[in-house]
């Protein structure tokens, strides 16, 4: 049940943001953000051990990034009929981020995927019997494990969608401070309300918890070239104990 918030800018000029936080559990293996597939040697990104692929990867030369929500199961239809057990939607983040595209069906269970370019972001949808895509329009969005901007059905995004748009359009030297700045004001909610960002689902069924917070950045530029007037930068702090925050403090991702 993770979250993200995603700011697509109204000017061409500026930057596509987002905030992410990765609900798992505790004890699924995982790595911190690194170049991990040898076979794809442009990325880097949070790696999930037990199933190879990724919650996030980015191409920072072509100014690529996405990451993958679960999505609530609606049937028996969010996961592939048959024998076989269900693929890793980890893979399809690393497809997306490579610019390949995914396999239709994708052989998951139901997810919502997020992918960001230096102009825009696209949310890509599969609830076991199709794919639903949204581009999203100039302005701020939030995503859990519902629809994009869903207040009905998501109560995170009811409360603090409001918030997050207050500080839509900021600086740059300005705009990771304010956005974590409503974080830290959503942290005043016990972590297993279903309003709270930071979390412990396990009353609400699910055994993950918020481990790790992601704040990144794609501005227009040229791609192919790392040093580009265009950029990508990934600020990324793990949680000294999950669903427990204190303010961690955030590195930047080498690229």
């Amino acid at each position: 049940m993770c979250t993200a918030v995603i700011e697509v800018p109204e000017s061409p000029d500026a930057a596509v943001r987002l905030l992410a936080v990765r609900d798992e559990d505790p004890g699924r293996a995982w790595d911190a953000p690194g170049r991990w597939w040898p076979d794809r040697p442009g990325l880097i990104g949070v790696r999930d051990r037990l199933a190879g692929g990724a919650w996030l990867a980015a191409d920072p030369a072509e100014r690529r990034l996405s990451l993958v929500l679960n999505r609530a199961e609606t049937s028996p239809l969010g996961l592939p009929q048959g024998p076989s057990p269900a693929g890793s939607r980890g893979v399809l983040v690393l497809d997306e981020a490579s610019g390949r595209t995914i396999p239709d069906p994708p052989g998951t269970a139901n997810f919502n995927l997020v992918g960001l370019s230096r102009t825009g972001a696209r949310v890509t949808s599969w609830d076991g019997t199709g794919y639903h895509r949204t581009d999203l329009e100039p302005g701020m969005h939030m995503i859990a494990h519902h629809d994009v901007d869903d207040a009905v059905r998501t109560p995170r995004i009811a409360h603090w969608l409001p918030a997050f748009r207050e500080v839509a359009g900021l600086p740059d030297a300005e705009w990771r401070e304010q956005w974590i700045g409503v974080l830290d004001e959503s942290t005043r909610l016990a972590v297993d309300d279903d309003r709270a960002i930071i979390r412990d689902n396990r009353r609400h069924g699910y055994a993950t918890l918020s481990l790790l917070v992601c704040l990144a950045e794609l501005r227009p530029g040229a791609t192919g070239d790392e040093g580009a007037d265009g950029s990508l930068s990934i600020d990324t702090a793990v949680l000294a104990e999950p669903a427990h925050w204190q303010r961690p403090a955030f590195e930047r991702i080498s690229a």
